[in-house]
């Protein structure tokens, strides 16, 4: 009979394959926990460093929000705007003037209508620019993007932000000193303020106390240029309207935000020593315009053989505009910029009186909308189909017509377009711009 075969070596060698691997495992979880703990100092690091640079403790200055004392978390957090260097170089470089005695300017809402034009016309002379636009979706993104490529081939730099992103604002100021801000970022459109008013009150009231407040508190303080609007006048009924008519009856929220914002203005004026001018503009038009106004939607909808509506009054008259031109315009901001004074306050506190302006910029020729409808319909060689109806009460005011001599006696504006001329030269960018093949008298002419 067999001997039972021994089986004592195998066991042995069990024994010790699993003692190896226990102690294995025991070395690999010291050295994973470990490495947890230090990642999870090395984490806790950070976040008590990136806190301790970016929210400050609350302290006994006397002037805890001045902005140039948290100059280091600015330059911390430059990557979060850009990409770092390359975007700070790209900010210096667009905002740096190459005329002697050039102005170093702030444009907000640079992508916009009006804005993208005095960049232009800022840039052509020599003055530095730097635009500021948050590029919202209140019209048609695509043609202020189209408006910020035509900038950058002319060597501006449109920063993408928002005004009550004050960090991003003071970091601005931090890289460049401004000498001055061309204001005209804002919610427009009196009707659409009925669908969204916080829209309003965040831009046209909040936003403009942020750019304030960091302007107040820079080093050079800059002058600054801002666009009110003449929706102010609401429901004044002198004519023309004046600098010095009542402007306390608004008949819109977008007029009211605007009528505070001329308050706001007159009290950083006051209490910090701003220099600062406001414009009132009367129903601006012309190429590169926003598809919101009434030139620029009839044109749409006569080409496209879609029926317009023509408003009248409640008690049947025609309602009519001060179209002013963009060209016209913008020599006006150019002209408040040049005639503006320097700001008199240092470190948030005003050394002496500054100046404080308002002016209406606007054409002095009111124009039936009737009237305007009928220019664009030869224009277009096109009839439009038109449905008169009673103006809806929105906050739209029957009439406008701009008394602008304060703003020729003191800087020379004087505006040269009449609307035809002006419609004109809509006209021919529209067709242009959107690749319209059509009877457009004049189509193929430059604009």
């Amino acid at each position: 009979m067999a001997s039972p075969p021994d089986t004592s070596k195998t066991t042995k060698l069990e024994r010790y394959n699993s003692y190896i691997r226990r102690v294995n495992s025991t070395k690999l979880l010291a050295a994973s926990s470990k490495l947890l703990f230090r990642v999870t100092l090395l984490v806790a690091l950070i976040l008590i460093f990136f806190f301790t640079f970016n929210y400050p403790p609350v302290s006994d200055n006397p002037n805890p929000g001045a902005h140039h004392l948290h100059t280091t978390s600015h330059l911390l957090s430059s990557a979060f705007y850009g990409s770092g260097a390359a975007w700070e170089k790209e900010v210096r470089r667009s905002s740096t003037p190459r005329r002697l005695n050039g102005f170093s300017v702030l444009v907000t809402g640079a992508g916009g209508f009006v804005g993208t034009h005095c960049s232009l016309a800022l840039k052509k002379r020599g003055d530095g620019v730097l635009g500021l636009d948050n590029f919202n979706s209140y019209y048609d993104p695509s043609l202020k993007r189209a408006r910020q490529k035509m900038l950058k081939q002319h060597e501006i730099f449109i920063v993408e932000g928002d005004l009550n992103d004050g960090e991003l604002l003071a970091k601005l100021f931090d890289i460049v000193p401004f000498t001055h801000i061309l204001h005209l970022a804002a919610q427009a459109g009196v009707r659409y303020a009925m669908e969204n008013p916080q829209s309003y009150v965040s831009s046209n009231i909040a936003g403009f106390v942020n750019l304030l407040e960091v302007a107040k508190n820079a080093d050079p303080q800059p002058a600054i240029v801002w666009a009110s609007s003449s929706s102010v006048y609401g429901l004044n009924t002198e004519n023309p309207f004046s600098e010095s008519h009542r402007t306390d009856q608004p008949a819109s929220l977008y007029a009211a935000t605007k009528k505070a914002g001329e308050e706001i203005a007159h009290t950083y004026n006051h209490i910090y020593g701003l220099s600062i001018t406001g414009l009132r503009f009367f129903t601006v038009y012309g190429p590169w315009g926003r598809p919101d106004m009434a030139y620029f939607f009839f044109t749409k909808d006569i080409l496209q053989g879609k029926p317009i509506n023509i408003y009248q009054t409640h008690d049947n008259q025609e309602v009519a505009r001060d179209f002013t031109f963009i060209d016209d315009v913008v020599k006006g901001c150019l002209g408040s910029l040049d005639t503006a004074e320097k700001s008199t306050g240092k470190g948030g506190k005003k050394r002496g009186p500054a100046q404080l302006r308002i002016y209406n910029l606007g054409n002095t020729s009111p124009v039936t909308v009737g009237k305007l409808v009928s220019i664009l319909e030869s224009l277009l060689n096109v009839k439009a189909k038109k449905h008169v109806i009673k103006m809806p009460r929105n906050g739209d005011v029957p009439f406008t017509h701009a008394n602008v001599s304060l703003a020729y006696n003191d800087f020379g504006y004087k505006p040269t377009t009449d609307l035809s001329t002006g419609l004109r030269k809509f006209v021919k960018w529209y067709v242009s711009y959107y690749g319209i093949q059509s009877r457009v008298k004049g189509s193929n002419a430059s604009t």
